[in-house]
């Protein structure tokens, strides 16, 4: 990856992030070929850098935001990081809604940033953060810009144009397979949506958590949730519902082989993988999205010892 020299802002590094080949399952299925986008390359830390770029440089376009305005969002956690980087490189104001229970990390980088945290009920999840968002939205309509990062074509449109156009790339069009989870969704159909466009016979694999009761940050149960209106399950293959202690197990392995620290998200994709490899695949070119570092999830006991 050549380092970019010519960037006016941050907002100039978000992208053109490296492609890494994981080799967890090698020994196991040799002729299987891994890659993982490094996403955590990102200056906000996560793949949601994409989106909200995409989604505030849409809204000043269509003229909807303005310096008069407050951009305001749910979020449990990387896209408000990624608003309020982009919030303060652009000098708008930040008001987010979060669950009260997201990772401390996440908590403390969004207030660096300079954001405003608004806190919704923990256990009412994302869903619950959408609703109060709603609510101060509609006691202040003229104030705020919203994004919507679960209903806004620009979310997808960012991996479309971005992400799934360097996979192409960076694997010279050999990608046999993409596998990635489901938060809002945007990361996977805007990616996917863009493969499929290549060659119509790429496998696409969505992974969700397998219970409404998870434990892996960032992804969504869409059965038992507020379904994005970016969701476009035409895109997805297959959906799978990763466990969350077996998810948790990958993402150990993988930072005590390879050195890459990784999130939730990243060890659900890693679970979807060997289960896809396990299935009878004895040769691809398998490509993920890890979204983030676990380094913003230390606090949660992800990589603490059992």
């Amino acid at each position: 990856m050549i380092p970019r020299t010519d960037v006016r802002d941050v907002t100039g590094l978000i992208g053109n992030t490296p492609l890494l080949r994981v080799r967890l399952f090698e020994r196991e299925f040799p002729g299987l070929e891994v890659y993982a986008k490094a996403e955590w390359f990102n200056p906000g830390g996560s793949v949601k850098d994409r989106a909200a770029l995409a989604m505030i440089e849409d809204g000043e376009r269509r003229g909807l935001l303005t310096a008069a305005k407050t951009i305001i969002d749910s979020t449990s956690g990387n896209t408000g990081i990624a608003y309020a980087l982009v919030a303060a490189a652009k000098g708008y104001r930040v008001k987010l809604v979060m669950p009260a229970n997201v990772s401390a990390e996440r908590k403390a980088l969004v207030q660096a940033y300079g954001a405003e945290i608004v806190f919704s009920d923990g256990m009412e999840g994302s869903d619950g953060a959408i609703r109060v968002c709603r609510e101060l939205i509609a006691g202040d309509p003229g104030s705020y810009f919203y994004p919507d990062q679960y209903n806004n074509p620009a979310n997808p449109g960012a991996h479309y144009d971005g992400t799934g156009v360097e996979i192409l790339e960076q694997t010279d069009g050999r990608v046999t397979h993409f596998v990635a989870g489901l938060g809002t969704t945007g990361t996977f159909v805007g990616t996917a949506r863009r493969l499929k466009r290549h060659d119509a016979g790429i496998r696409t694999i969505a992974v969700q958590p397998d219970d409404a009761f998870h434990g892996l940050e960032g992804l969504k149960h869409l059965p038992s949730a507020i379904v994005p209106g970016i969701w476009d399950q035409a895109l997805a293959d297959e959906v799978w519902g990763a466990p969350t202690e077996p998810a948790y197990d990958l993402a150990r392995q993988l930072a005590g082989t390879e050195g890459l620290l990784v999130g939730h998200s990243s060890g659900a994709v890693l679970w979807a993988i060997h289960r896809l490899a396990r299935s009878g695949l004895e040769k691809g070119v398998v490509v993920t999205v890890f979204p983030d570092s676990g380094d913003r999830y230390l606090s949660t006991g992800l990589y603490r010892r059992r």
